[in-house]
């Protein structure tokens, strides 16, 4: 007996000693004269010079920990990338600690985010998956419970058709919490009647927010005909979800490519960012990418990026168990990838194009008048998406030593 526990204390001091670590000193600082909360701090763990396979990740300020998240981007069993976010008063710095570790950690955060996609079955207890890939000829949207992933914040939620409109529809809510796990996009009675959110918008051909489209010259196009689709989620959180959406060999303007959107998501926020990626540089093609023109909505540009509406709508075909939604939506567009403001009947758009342009991240937005805690005239709307937009200028400024 006391053979067998030496042994089992060796083992353990050997397993022990086996373990690896790096720590860092992350210092972060907010140039800006406004405070952020819950800014998005994002670390590329192949920047650092760490010589093993990270399992876990501790950040610290001070004796503070912070909730944070390992995120796998290309499946290969490695994390790639460390995401948390962070309030940070106007014109401040800090320090912060980041320890790395060859240990997998039971740290177990509550999460702030969520995201599913469900294989509809008869019976009702639909399927979670994680990934589904279709050839382009298929019909699957109907077979998908709310029609593709759904991601969500305590704020907000969204949800991505599997299809060739490939387009961004919305839950908005009446209280801060998480839903979807519970409602799964369809809420019952029973959960409306103690305060559920549910979809605010019906998107009908849209871009609805601020999905990026094909343009033919006079409007905006869906992404077809394809080899392949393939929705995936790749994180659910506790700190950010991460949507992918690829289209492979879409035949657009004489050319086949691939296109590769990422839709992120983090915790506290109503926003999020859309990352666009294409297999090859562009050439002459042109894309377009804006937001629904609600009947009888009205709009605010800048003409540099920014497009926002306020407008009210039945939410679905169905008028009678139904009342009219107020919405607000908003895109904002990095400035060298737009071309001319383009509206068409169903849109208010920019056209996107580059020769040479490869990838590019833009942000979309919303806000419901179901929302407690939300905007609740297109003035303020307005007002809020520019200082939105002034924000997504003014990044965190981060700087790691070892």
């Amino acid at each position: 007996m006391i053979r067998k526990l030496l042994t089992a204390l060796l083992t353990l001091l050997f397993l022990s000693a086996e373990a690896e670590e790096s720590v860092f000193q992350l210092g972060v600082i907010n140039k800006w004269q406004h405070n952020k909360k819950d800014e998005p701090i994002v670390i590329d763990l192949k920047q650092l010079p760490v010589s093993f396979t990270v399992k876990s990740a501790l950040v610290l300020n001070g004796t503070e920990e912070i909730a944070s998240q390992l995120d796998d981007l290309n499946n290969d069993g490695c994390p790639d990338e460390l995401a948390f976010v962070l309030d940070m008063d106007a014109s401040s710095e800090r320090i912060l600690q980041i320890r790395l570790s060859s240990e997998t950690s039971n740290n177990v955060y509550p999460s702030r985010v969520y995201a599913e996609m469900l294989l509809s079955e008869k019976n009702g207890k639909h399927q979670l998956i994680q990934s589904l890939t279709t050839p382009g000829s298929s019909d699957v949207y109907n077979l998908l419970h709310h029609h593709g992933p759904a991601f969500e914040s305590e704020l907000v939620a969204y949800r991505i058709y599997f299809d060739r409109k490939q387009t961004v529809d919305i839950y908005g809510k009446f209280k801060k919490q998480l839903e979807i796990e519970a409602s799964q996009f369809y809420p019952t009675d029973e959960q409306l009647a103690r305060g559920f959110g549910d979809d605010v918008l019906r998107v009908s051909g849209s871009c609805g927010l601020g999905t990026l489209k094909g343009w033919n010259g006079s409007k905006a196009i869906h992404i077809e005909p394809v080899d392949t689709r393939t929705e995936t989620i790749l994180a659910t959180g506790p700190v950010r979800t991460i949507v992918d959406v690829i289209a492979r060999g879409w035949e657009y303007e004489g050319n086949k490519r691939d296109m590769h959107v990422r839709y992120i998501l983090y915790a506290g926020h109503r926003d999020c960012e859309v990352k666009v990626k294409w297999d090859k540089p562009l050439k002459d093609e042109v894309f377009a990418a804006g937001i629904q023109n609600i009947k009888g909505s009205v709009s605010h540009s800048d003409n540099k990026g920014l497009v926002a509406c306020w407008g009210t709508d039945w939410p679905v075909n169905d008028t009678v168990k139904y009342a009219k939604e107020t919405v607000g939506l908003a895109i904002s567009l990095p400035e060298n990838v737009i071309g001319e403001q383009k509206n068409d009947l169903a849109n208010y758009l920019y056209t996107v194009k580059g020769k040479g342009l490869q990838t590019f991240t833009y942000h979309i937005n919303f806000t419901s008048r179901k929302e407690t805690f939300g905007y609740d005239t297109p003035e303020k709307w307005f007002a809020y998406v520019s200082e939105w937009k002034k924000s997504l200028q003014q990044p965190l400024v981060i700087e790691i030593k070892k």
